[in-house]
């Protein structure tokens, strides 16, 4: 228990989902005023047809695809709306198991900031996404995983760049104002066990900062970000200052198929508690 944790509101009860709706994993334009997908393609159709399947289970929210292996996805939504605020949850991911927590997100769950949690080849675990709003990918390091005689995956190691299916361009650490490396990530990231996450939130056009297990992994000021398809006041404009809180249970895709999320796979979050810095001073330690 942390020394300021009275001050945390849970907003997931531990044994429902009381607080809490899913919605589907449509598409959604890359960015705002951009054009959106077509609503008549048989993938739009299909995409509609499923939220992900979201349980309790032993005090953890659990989300999968639905039904396992179908490759669609869906987003866990909070009722409540939260503007400048510190989140803490505990996170456990399957291997392979692609997904997120998105911030400042609209209804339909698909456009917000995303802070990853890509458990998966080539993927990032901290860094920062624009869902929806521009496509931006704040990363510093990718990730795969090691693998025991057998061929189980057993823990995680930095990627080969030379194997990767997503490089890590220089662009992408140059939308940080923080970042770790990936061997201080490794050094706190626990295996096929619980991880701690604490994000913060802050502004009209957020700085997100982002901790795991106590160690700062990103920082991304978002009010100055410059990035090609990113304009701050038309995702403003799009999100408002405040927004929902959302988990991610991603798609496949041809590209990468069943190693993006694999069929049983799935992830699990509990402990799931906000501090809202509505009033001057009232702020977590972080």
């Amino acid at each position: 228990m942390q020394k300021n944790d009275a001050n945390f509101t849970p907003i997931f009860d531990g044994k429902t989902l009381t607080g809490w709706h899913f919605v589907p994993r449509l598409p959604v334009p890359r960015a705002p005023g951009e054009p959106g997908p077509d609503p008549t393609t048989e993938k739009y159709k299909r995409a509609a047809q499923t939220c992900g399947k979201w349980t309790v289970e032993d005090g953890a929210i659990t989300g999968r695809q639905d039904p396992p292996g179908s490759g669609y996805g869906g987003y866990l939504l909070s009722d409540g709306l939260y503007g400048d605020f510190e989140l803490i949850f505990e996170a456990h991911p399957d291997w392979p198991a692609d997904t997120g927590i998105l911030v400042r997100t609209s209804a339909l769950g698909s456009q917000g900031f995303q802070i990853l949690l890509d458990h998966r080849r080539s993927g990032n675990i901290g860094g920062i996404y624009g869902n929806g709003i521009g496509g931006f990918h704040g990363i510093s390091f990718t990730l795969d995983a090691t693998y025991d005689e057998q061929g189980n995956p057993e823990g995680l190691r930095l990627e080969d760049p030379s194997t990767t299916i997503e490089p890590l361009t220089p662009d992408k650490p140059a939308l940080l104002d923080y970042a770790a490396d990936g061997e201080q990530f490794l050094s706190i990231w626990k295996w096929n066990d619980w991880n701690t996450f604490k994000i913060r939130v802050e502004g009209a056009s957020p700085r997100i900062t982002v901790h795991i297990n106590d160690m700062k992994i990103t920082e991304m000021n978002t009010a100055d970000l410059k990035h090609p398809f990113y304009d701050a006041t038309k995702v403003l404009e799009l999100l408002g200052p405040k927004g929902h809180i959302a988990f991610e249970i991603h798609d496949n895709d041809p590209g990468m198929g069943e190693a993006r999320w694999a069929p049983n796979a799935a992830c699990r979050w509990r402990n799931i508690r906000i501090w809202e810095l509505s009033q001057p001073g009232n702020e977590p330690n972080i």
